[in-house]
């Protein structure tokens, strides 16, 4: 599917924690859901390392918080779905726009199809042999892990998962994010979740299978802004963009202050 050319806001906002991460996020979808914002392209990082949970996810039952505090990561949930993910030695993206954008138009599916293909397009061009995921029968592991197994249309690498994404659809927005590793051990996320040791270790070695890192997958380490001007020409040329550097707005920065005591707090961080 070809696009007419379009203007979207680039963002690199750097390094954060968790809770001011998805504030960030939640506040970009308000300004866009209010007018207030253009479509947006958004790179970050997570400093220190936080262990992000779905939506629909228990943190209380899921997440061996004991365990997370001994290794120095925080936790937060996210506003979108999907399972755990241990967000440490990544880059991580998201796409905000309205869902008429014709680029996030139609149904999930066929909008993480489109958005994929940036992906694709960049880490290519970073050497890296990339493709879609094959539609998996019902997209489902029951599996607390994120990297376990890739879902519909998510980027794969040397028969690996190698981006995980989520999506939510909300006040006619869209937003989708998702995670790249960059480097380290994937089968880290195992030693935080709440599990048998047995059971820990059957996870450890099934995301070492299953999951793979950049610098693996392409050969070579790769740094995170060498990623991020990877993915933004990706993004540029599969989806018809002009990426304009901006940075956030004063009526966002209102809104991440605010938001990010929702995500700090008990009420939403333990609501399931």
């Amino acid at each position: 599917m070809s696009f007419d050319f379009s203007t979207w806001r680039l963002l690199n906002t750097g390094f954060a924690d968790g809770a001011t991460n998805m504030a960030i996020d939640e506040a970009i979808l308000t300004a866009v859901a209010e007018g207030k914002s253009p479509p947006t392209l958004r790179f970050y990082g997570w400093q220190p390392p936080c262990v992000s949970i779905g939506y629909a996810q228990s943190m209380r039952s899921e997440i061996d918080l004991e365990a997370c505090q001994r290794k120095g990561y925080t936790w937060v949930r996210r506003p979108t779905g999907g399972r755990a993910v241990l967000h440490i030695d990544e880059l991580t993206y998201s796409v905000t726009a309205p869902a008429d954008e014709p680029r996030v138009s139609g149904d999930i599916l066929t909008s993480y199809c489109r958005l994929s293909r940036g992906l694709v397009e960049g880490l290519n061009a970073l050497g890296c042999e990339v493709c879609q995921a094959e539609m998996q029968d019902g997209g489902k592991s029951k599996s607390a892990a994120c990297f376990d197994m890739p879902s519909h249309y998510e980027v794969t690498a040397l028969g690996r998962k190698l981006v995980g994404s989520a999506q939510v659809r909300r006040k006619d927005v869209v937003l989708q994010h998702g995670a790249l590793p960059l480097t380290g051990d994937v089968s880290r996320l195992a030693g935080v979740l709440n599990l048998a040791e047995p059971e820990r270790e059957a996870l450890r070695a099934k995301l070492l299978r299953r999951a793979v890192t950049l610098e693996e997958a392409a050969s070579y380490s790769v740094s995170f802004e060498q990623a991020v001007d990877a993915l933004r020409a990706g993004f540029g040329r599969t989806l018809s963009l002009r990426l304009e550097l901006g940075s956030l707005t004063d009526d966002e920065q209102s809104y991440v202050a605010l938001l990010r005591e929702k995500y700090l707090g008990d009420k939403w961080t333990f609501s399931k």
